[in-house]
């Protein structure tokens, strides 16, 4: 009748409007496929029937992504697939069950290797530089390869290095570095002095001012060179937190072990950062796959031991304004202490919370610990030990 073509014809035109306006999810797609084999609704399948799932369906995935899914298939040693870890990686989140799995297997990928793929433009062949300067495992630099976007760029990285290095030096002090004979030197509300160690921002701040274009130029190389590819792989968070807590250990170290001496220069955050990273080589030296990584090696630590002997020289070293003395380089040690406790643990675990680590638990209270030991030093050793501390700039 025409009333019920009319019903029908609306309801057509319903569901046309509702399928416009709701598209299928990606991961409903994969539910809808995931339940042509798990019809009891068990939220398991056998490995047998994810296997013929991949046969149908692989050509809709990424290669590499397709490789994990064989692989967590191979390496499941219950005969059967969860769904969460299915949706986990269609949704690219890593859960601890499938990276277990994964660990558990043999590790051996079907196809070639990442580094022998050719034809990538100049900003692939940038990430997968990246992915083997960092991650040892061909599995995880896939990942990485597949699911970087760079979106957030390495925004932290950069910001410090341009802000915190030359806004205030260029545009304030209208010159772009202080050298320790400078009179403006110490003359300023950023750098870390003993007599000014009630103002807490200047354990932070100090990374702002540098001793010389010596010791600027060491640290914007090191910083950009291995700071901004660990950030593009981890994250700026993990990144920020391992440079914040070295910058804020070398800080509480000096006003520690070396009480009467002023702190400049961002070489705590910089040496949590390039120890934790050559910390992290060392442990996975087998898996990583970087060409000439003991070059690199090599090059890093000459950098280091270069600008942390200056710095030693420089403290000990006659003094501009006496008795003001030179800058501690104990800030240096802070750093390094940092980057292979809390450091390592950050780059070990590539995209596995952190939460889950029992390590990460014991050094961060340690490190905490540190931070209210040095606090309460900070309020008490200085009256109770009589110091005699250089006059206040």
């Amino acid at each position: 009748s025409p009333a019920v073509a009319a019903s029908s014809e609306a309801e057509e035109i319903e569901v046309l409007d509702s399928e416009d306006v709701l598209p299928m999810a990606a991961e409903d797609h994969w539910k809808a496929l995931f339940d042509q084999f798990d019809p009891d609704n068990t939220g398991y399948i056998s490995t047998e029937k994810f296997r013929s799932l991949l046969q149908r369906h692989g050509s809709e995935l990424d290669p590499h992504k397709l490789e994990v899914l064989l692989a967590l298939a191979d390496s499941n040693s219950e005969g059967r697939i969860c769904y969460q870890d299915f949706v986990n990686l269609m949704s690219n989140k890593r859960s601890n069950s499938f990276r277990q799995a994964i660990l558990q297997g043999n590790r051996r990928l079907c196809s070639k290797a990442l580094l022998e793929e050719t034809g990538l433009s100049l900003s692939q062949r940038l990430i997968r530089h990246v992915a083997y300067e960092t991650l040892p495992r061909e599995i995880d630099r896939k990942w990485y390869y597949d699911s970087y976007t760079c979106c957030p760029p390495p925004w932290f990285m950069i910001t410090i290095t341009i802000v915190a290095f030359f806004l205030y030096n260029g545009v304030v002090l209208d010159r772009f570095v202080l050298q320790v004979t400078h009179p403006l030197y110490l003359k300023n509300a950023l750098l870390y002095h003993p007599q000014l160690r009630a103002q807490a921002w200047r354990y932070l701040t100090y990374i702002f001012m540098h001793a010389g274009i010596e010791h600027l130029g060491l640290n914007v190389v090191l910083q950009l060179l291995v700071g901004v590819p660990l950030e593009m792989v981890h994250g700026a968070a993990r990144i920020s937190f391992v440079y914040v807590a070295g910058v804020v250990a070398g800080s509480l170290a000096v006003s520690v072990a070396d009480m009467t001496a002023p702190v400049v220069g961002s070489s705590g955050g910089v040496y949590a950062l390039v120890s934790a990273h050559l910390a992290n080589i060392v442990m996975n030296w087998s898996g990583m796959k970087c060409q000439f990584k003991l070059l690199r090696m090599a090059v890093a630590l000459i950098c280091m031991s270069f600008e942390f002997g200056r710095a030693v020289w420089l403290r000990f070293h006659p003094s501009a304004y006496p008795p003001c003395p030179h800058p501690s380089f104990m800030a240096h040690l802070g750093g390094v202490v940092v980057g292979i406790t809390l450091g390592v643990i950050i780059l070990r675990n590539y995209e596995q919370r952190l939460q889950d680590q029992t390590l990460w638990w014991i050094f961060l209270s340690i490190y905490l610990i540190f931070v209210l030991f040095a606090i309460f030093w900070n309020i008490f050793a200085y009256s109770l030990l009589d110091l005699k501390l250089p006059p206040p700039p």
